[in-house]
This record gives C-alpha cells, sequence and structure tokens, in this order.
C-alpha cells in the first residue's frame, strides 16, 4: 500500500467526486433519518433503510439519535427565545454560524433536554451497546478507512467529513435558515428558505417551508422549489423502504362551492398559512401598490418603509418598524381596512378549542363583511375562501 495515494490511486478530481459522494450519503442520513423520520415522524423507514442510515451517521457523525432529536425537537418548541439551542436572533448569527456544533453539544449535554424531547428514538441493541456508549468510534474507524483507501488524501477527506454536518447541518440550516433568505409563509419564527434548490444540504435549504409545516415528509411547496431528500423518499417508498405519513397541506378553491361550511372552515383553518400568503399576495399588495402609484413623494418614501411590515408576522416586526405601520394605517383608510382584515382572519386559528360549527358561523361573517368594503380584491378573495377545501401535496 502507497502511502500517499493509499489502495485506490485517484486523480484530484476522483477525491473531490468521493468527498462530494460520501458528505452527500451523510447529509442524506441526517435529513431522511434524523431529522424527517425521527424528530418529525413524517416517515417511517424499513428496518433495512434505518439500519442503514444509523450506521451511516454512526460512522460520519458519531451523533446520537436520542441526542439529535432532542435538540431539534426542543428548537421547534422554543424557536427564537432564550431557550431555543442556537436562535441566531437571540444568540448572534455569527455564533450560530460558526460554533453551532458547540451550541448543539451544549445542549445535548443537558438531561432535561433528552428526557423532555428524546423520547420514542431508537432503543435496541445496538444502540445501547454501540451507537451510543461509543459513538466516537465509528469517526475512528472512519479515519483508519479513508487512510487504508485513499492514504495521506484519505485524512484530508476525512477532515472534511468531520466537519461537514457541524459546517452545513449546525451552522448554516440554523444561522442562515433563520437569518437570510426567503420566505413563503409568515411563521411565528424567523425562518428563511435559504435557497429554492434543496441538493448541497439534502432540501434543508428550505427551512422557512419546514417550519411551516413541520410535520410534512416534503420540503418543497412552490412548483419552481425541488428538495432531493423528497426525491429520494418518494425512491424508498417505490421500493417499499419507506412510507410517507405526512405531507404539507394545501387548501384549493372549488368553483362549484360558493358556501361556508365546516369543511371550508377547517380547510381554512389547517391550511392558514397557505391563507395568509395568498391574502398577502391577491390583497395586501395590490392595495399597497395602488396608495404607492397614487401618493406623491414624500408620502410614497414613507409607504415603502412599510411594505415589508404589512404582510410580516406581528411578532416578528420590531417596535420601530411597528410604531411607523399603525401610524402610516391612521392615515389611510384603504391599507388600515385590508390590515384589519388580515388581522381578524388571523384571530380566526385562535378559535380552533370552539366547535367547527361556530368556526364557520364566524368565518362565514368574515367574508360576508369582507365582501361590503367596497375594495375589489378583499372581495374577491373573500368569495374565493368559500369554496376553500383541503388536499394533500
Amino acid at each position: 500500500m502507497n502511502i500517499t495515494t493509499g489502495l485506490l490511486a485517484l486523480p484530484w478530481w476522483g477525491y473531490l467526486i468521493v468527498g462530494l459522494i460520501l458528505t452527500h450519503i451523510t447529509i442524506a442520513s441526517v435529513t431522511i433519518f434524523l431529522h424527517r423520520c425521527q424528530a418529525h415522524r413524517a416517515l417511517t423507514l424499513h428496518p433495512i433503510a434505518s439500519h442503514f442510515f444509523r450506521f451511516c451517521l454512526w460512522l460520519t457523525t458519531g451523533m446520537v439519535t436520542r441526542e439529535w432529536v432532542a435538540v431539534h425537537r426542543k428548537h421547534h418548541a422554543k424557536t427564537e427565545t432564550e431557550e431555543d439551542p442556537h436562535s441566531p436572533h437571540v444568540k448572534g448569527i455569527h455564533k450560530v454560524l460558526w460554533e453551532g456544533a458547540e451550541l448543539y453539544r451544549a445542549e445535548a449535554r443537558k438531561v432535561a433536554t433528552l428526557e423532555n424531547y428524546g423520547r420514542g428514538t431508537p432503543d435496541d441493541w445496538l444502540e445501547r451497546k454501540l451507537y451510543t456508549p461509543f459513538n466516537a468510534l465509528g469517526v475512528s474507524l472512519l479515519a483508519v478507512i479513508d487512510f487504508v483507501l485513499f492514504g495521506i488524501y484519505g485524512i484530508t477527506l476525512w477532515a472534511v467529513q468531520m466537519m461537514w454536518i457541524p459546517f452545513f447541518a449546525a451552522g448554516v440550516v440554523n444561522g442562515l435558515g433563520h437569518y437570510w433568505g426567503y420566505r413563503n409563509f409568515e411563521s411565528p419564527d424567523g425562518s428563511t428558505n435559504i435557497t429554492n434548490f434543496g441538493i448541497l444540504i439534502g432540501g434543508e435549504e428550505m427551512h422557512n417551508n419546514h417550519h411551516a409545516f413541520p410535520t410534512s415528509a416534503r420540503f418543497s411547496i412552490k412548483w419552481w422549489e425541488f428538495d432531493i431528500g423528497w426525491m429520494y423518499i418518494r425512491l424508498l417508498s417505490a421500493l417499499r423502504l419507506a412510507k410517507v405519513k405526512r405531507v404539507a397541506p394545501r387548501p384549493v378553491i372549488r368553483k362549484d362551492k360558493n358556501g361556508v361550511d365546516i369543511d371550508t372552515a377547517r380547510a381554512v383553518i389547517n391550511g392558514r398559512l397557505h391563507v395568509m400568503a395568498q391574502y398577502a399576495k391577491r390583497v395586501t399588495l395590490p392595495v399597497f401598490r395602488d396608495q404607492l402609484r397614487r401618493a406623491d413623494v414624500p408620502y410614497r418614501c414613507a409607504l415603502k418603509k412599510i411594505r415589508h411590515a404589512l404582510v410580516r408576522e406581528e411578532s416578528r416586526i420590531d417596535s420601530q418598524v411597528k410604531d411607523k405601520l399603525h401610524e402610516t394605517l391612521r392615515h389611510n383608510e384603504a391599507l388600515n381596512t385590508v390590515y384589519e382584515y388580515r388581522r381578524r382572519l388571523q384571530a380566526l386559528w385562535g378559535r380552533t378549542h370552539e366547535s367547527h360549527e361556530k368556526v364557520s358561523q364566524a368565518l362565514q361573517e368574515w367574508c360576508h363583511q369582507a365582501e361590503a368594503t367596497g375594495l375589489k380584491v378583499l372581495e374577491d378573495f373573500a368569495r374565493g375562501l368559500r369554496g376553500y377545501s383541503l388536499q394533500t401535496v
């Protein structure tokens, strides 16, 4: 064996390809097994697939399933609060981006986190006797394998494998995924979609979509978004190695339906983030653009400053912008109307403890009053809302 090249002498691009393939398998294991299957129960895996992913994670990351699941579930339960293990809005973007792995390890050592959020993870002989107590053995074994196969270049390859998940999963997804990017849905957190093309991080790039629908096995929502993790899940399903339990609900408008009933109320509430996204697109922004076109130069500047606040989840607006927003609304009847009806529609989400009949009556009243405002875009939206039904994608 050549100590420089190992058993497999490759050109420089060969090592690059091998590195990309191996790190991608690790990313796929994280997103499919740890994230979508274990943390959120969005799918179930055949024992063959499950053990393959567990072995790959033990070999390439040394992460313990129960610890990863517990930390991630706590992140969803305490998002953007002081108890969030890795919120860039609390701890700072640089801290999470560059020290995300340290934040993860600190949280994983907390007994309360494991007890409260780590239930239901694998507890078989392999987990108890090998993967958990000897989690460092896997990565050590991988170092030996890399060295034997690729020599000194293999040590570099091993170092890349060791840094891949800590940087991209713990740093980029947890950091940039709550700090920079676009938002399809105004969920009550800072989550963003880093890109619409989820390949490098297995689909985890679409983090806002995930926070909007945490139990969905599919992270892509729009037709122009691609989630490679979902492609793998569909392939595993075709091979009967996986079974999808849940995907994001999507309301549809039935043209033959003109009245608000219980089905309408359920569709609107279950698909509320879709509803609010459509409200922003079809009502708020058209009215805003109309008011902007009519405004003189000084007032136009004031309007531009509140554009994002008009559609942003109110809890995500800072106090200064919120003051400017309310000041502008006091002097603009059209914008104030669409904003107020938006808030009233959101108030329906808090009435899920009431009977379906009462919620459907409240929705019927909202539609009736919206249709009487004299704002055509609001009237059209209310009429469309009457035809809402629920289907899955």
